[in-house]
């Protein structure tokens, strides 16, 4: 028989290991955060999609009328398929966000720390629950809203890419502001300075062609712009700058995030007093 050496974790997690890599453990941190939003449904999925039905409800009432078609496109549909990434991006970085903090403030993030977890896998685990939230809140929305207002998709590819991109690209953030956030009232300031601000001004109401030079510039800087440009793409097939372009950018962007948070999470940042 092979002797065991106490030292090697490869050995010491026997089968929950797959090579140097824990995947049972990592597959039960993404499960708990699943389980987190699916036992409160009616707050983390069916609340968003009351709101997206009230914001759809609203614009389409007070100005589809006034505004006539955008960019060929009824109003009533081209603020549709913003509204859904809106709902997506608000989500999958609450699913995150508020797991952190509320771990550190009642003070068992020392539970997901302990185990025998790498910072990639730890990372795994909460963006899985993020972008499971996100992709859910996606489907629900477009089951409901689209045929109510004959919408089809034109690309499915493209729009299931920017949907996913933008769940794992705000989950990430959603973790950072969590390690950083000490309080609620700190995440608070988080969403409403931040997080609204970014998605309200990146096209999901309208088509940046219409505004200023400057504020078209800037939003070419936002990453959620290509989010909420993107997925219209895959939805109407028009769009404010190129898929490949804003994939790219969103792609670059979730690296960039990834790599902080692992740095982050592997140092214990703001979460080992």
């Amino acid at each position: 028989m092979q002797a065991t050496d106490p030292t090697d974790p490869t050995q010491q997690m026997g089968q929950r290991r797959f090579g140097r890599v824990n995947t049972l453990g990592a597959l039960t941190l993404a499960q708990r955060e699943i389980m987190r939003f699916t036992n409160v449904w009616t707050q983390t999925l069916l609340a968003p999609l009351a709101t997206a039905g009230l914001f759809i409800a609203v614009f389409t009432l007070a100005l589809a009328d006034r505004r006539g078609d955008v960019m060929g496109v009824p109003f009533s549909q081209f603020i549709v398929p913003g509204i859904l990434m809106m709902t997506v991006i608000q989500n999958a970085f609450a699913n995150t966000s508020s797991s952190v903090v509320i771990s550190k403030v009642q003070g068992n993030i020392v539970d997901t720390l302990m185990p025998p977890l790498s910072a990639s896998e730890i990372l795994f685990g909460y963006v899985a629950g993020g972008l499971l939230r996100g992709v859910m809140v996606a489907i629900a929305v477009a089951a409901i809203f689209f045929p109510l207002l004959g919408i089809g998709v034109s690309h499915l590819g493209w729009a299931v890419l920017f949907v996913v991109l933008g769940s794992v690209m705000m989950s990430l953030v959603g973790l950072l502001a969590g390690i950083y956030a000490d309080k609620f009232d700190q995440m608070a300031a988080i969403t409403n300075f931040v997080v609204t601000p970014l998605s309200f001004l990146s096209g999901t109401f309208y088509s940046i062609e219409v505004l200023p030079q400057l504020m078209q510039d800037l939003s070419h800087a936002n990453p959620i712009f290509y989010v909420i440009d993107g997925a219209r793409y895959g939805v109407l097939g028009v769009s404010d700058s190129s898929p490949v372009l804003g994939a790219v950018v969103v792609i670059g962007t979730c690296v960039a995030l990834y790599a902080m948070a692992w740095w982050m999470v592997d140092r214990g940042y703001r979460l080992k007093s």
